[in-house]
């Protein structure tokens, strides 16, 4: 087998037959295989089947019950079970034309880069495929944007973010990539340097179906953009200064109504750290958590350490304010801003810190984690 043609999808049953119909014309001579990785809540994976008994060349759908990682981690599923080491994904709605499988591969096949970009804004590549010039000048932002961040590594890529590209997934240490999103290309590429090639294309209109473009992918994008970038420290930030806002709201909030700006302070402070700790859970140290402590010794540890450096931070607020006159909102700022590197530290060392190897629990520990255990056992209706 020379190449594996991976397709992610997702709700996509209308446009597979046409799909497979123009790739498997446009890799006539190529000795290919299409593997579908799909997450599907319709019918996509049983017309897959029924296309697949028909179609000129290998056809195989792998269904995922349970996805994980987003598109991102489609494709990875697709590289594990490609039978080619050149691998080349394509979206599954033809907005991505089939018929430049051959020029991808007959520049692949020179064997001097690593993978080889469709690119929509290398010279002769059009997006008129999205839908509006809004979605264009979203597009080409975050293009510049990413580029910005990743001067080096995408200084011969002028189209980062495409879902379009073939690649050697030996030269993907996949052990390295964190999914979790639909940029896979722009995750690939950050990791590590590679040598790169582009071809123009033209992204085209939908043959079927709605786009997957949301505020929630876009969210996604900006998650992913600044982990590659910055890694957990800026996730981290982004949610203490989410929770910063929170905190500076809710003060003024209650002062406006009367409250006591100390108590208005202590509420403030309880409400963000529980959270802060859940999102900190989700978003910046997901991965750290199967080798670490249970769930709920993890949130007594979070709690306690930022309760004790609140009990100090307070205080010093209230220095600021009634010996060095600043207002509650800006001496709360400044505070939350020091104690900032103090939290993660404490989190990345202490509470996300990996079990010992061997090392027998403690009484305590096993009772917190048994409790842990029933908490969070499914129940019944």
């Amino acid at each position: 087998m020379q190449l594996s043609i991976i397709v992610p999808t997702y709700n996509e049953a209308p446009n597979v037959a046409e799909l497979v119909r123009r790739v498997a014309a446009a890799a006539d001579g190529i000795d290919a295989e299409i593997v579908f990785v799909d997450d599907s809540t319709d019918a996509t994976p049983d017309v897959v089947r029924e296309v697949a008994a028909s179609a000129p060349l290998p056809v195989r759908v792998i269904h995922r019950d349970r996805p994980s990682g987003g598109l991102g981690g489609a494709v990875l599923e697709g590289f594990a079970a490609a039978a080619a080491d050149a691998c080349l994904v394509i979206d599954g709605d033809l907005q991505h034309p089939p018929e430049k499988i051959p020029e991808l591969w007959q520049r692949f096949s020179r064997g001097d880069v690593d993978v080889v970009i469709a690119s929509r804004y290398a010279g002769g590549g059009t997006a008129h495929g999205l839908a509006d010039r809004t979605r264009v000048m979203v597009s080409k932002v975050a293009t510049a944007l990413t580029r910005a961040m990743f001067p080096i590594r995408l200084k011969d890529v002028t189209d980062p973010m495409t879902g379009y590209f073939l690649i050697d997934r030996r030269s993907v240490d996949q052990a390295l990539l964190k999914p979790r999103g639909f940029k896979i290309l722009l995750e690939i590429l950050a990791r590590r340097p590679l040598r790169v090639a582009e071809v123009p294309f033209d992204f085209a209109d939908r043959h079927a179906g709605e786009s997957k473009a949301s505020v929630r992918q876009g969210v996604h994008f900006l998650t992913q953009l600044t982990g590659l970038r910055f890694g957990k420290m800026s996730l981290f930030a982004v949610i203490g200064g989410l929770g910063a806002v929170a905190n500076i709201a809710i003060v003024w909030g209650l002062t406006q109504l009367g409250v006591d700006y100390i108590v208005a302070a202590i509420v403030a402070a309880e409400t963000t750290i529980i959270g802060n700790f859940l999102l900190q859970e989700r978003f910046v140290f997901h991965d750290m958590r199967e080798h670490a402590s249970g769930g709920w010794l993890r949130f007594a540890k979070s709690f306690t350490f930022n309760n004790a450096e609140a009990l100090i931070r307070i205080p010093i607020m209230a220095l600021m304010v009634e010996t060095w006159h600043f207002s509650a909102v800006v001496a709360t700022a400044i505070t939350l801003v020091v104690a900032f590197f103090a939290r993660f530290v404490f989190h990345s060392l202490v509470v996300y810190a990996p079990r010992k190897p061997g090392a027998e629990p403690s009484r305590a520990r096993r009772i917190v984690e048994e409790i842990d255990a029933q908490a969070t056992a499914p129940g019944e209706l």
